[in-house]
């Protein structure tokens, strides 16, 4: 990596780390950015820093305006999917004659999957942008493997509890 890329992953991602919650759409777009960096070697041989930087800006930018018009509607489709899976994987593990109820126990299944992670995103989110900016600030730094991973490690309990304490703050100042 060249000079300006890891000082962008490592400020993005201390924003991330502590602020990923608050602020989804940048940890949406901290994801597009580091898949910007790493998708641009895949697209052009040996590209300019300029141009990995642009890759990334253009990924974090499209990740970020997503994240603000379909944030809802997405995890929402994300939730159901993944619950619908579940409910019929779990029903072809304990039940014979599951194939004939399938839809119902998919749609079943993925309404309370939406719901699910509707209702835990905050959290989920914590821990994702914890993970997120973790990476970020850890790939942009070298150090032998495991002290990568340690700093890894280090970082996202850092960002959780920080997160997380910002958060529980907020749930008892907003009345319920």
């Amino acid at each position: 990596m060249n000079l300006p890329l890891p000082i962008a992953s490592v400020v993005i991602g201390v924003i991330v780390l502590f602020f990923g919650r608050k602020l989804f759409w940048l940890c949406v777009a901290a994801i597009g950015f580091a898949a910007g960096v790493e998708i641009a070697p895949l697209l052009v041989h040996e590209p300019t820093p300029l141009l990995a930087l642009t890759f990334a800006i253009v990924l974090g930018f499209l990740g970020a305006l997503l994240a603000i018009f379909l944030q809802k509607i997405a995890i929402a489709i994300f939730g159901f999917v993944a619950g619908g899976k579940l409910a019929n994987a779990l029903a072809a593990a304990f039940l014979a004659d599951h194939a004939v109820h399938s839809g119902i126990i998919f749609l079943i299944g993925g309404i309370v999957g939406a719901l699910l992670l509707l209702s835990l995103f905050d959290w989920a989110l914590i821990f994702l942008s914890a993970v997120t900016g973790a990476y970020l600030i850890q790939s942009a730094i070298t150090l032998p493997p495991t002290g990568s991973a340690i700093l890894f490690v280090v970082l996202v309990v850092v960002g959780m509890l920080v997160q997380a304490a910002a958060f529980s703050r907020v749930r008892r100042a907003t009345p319920v």
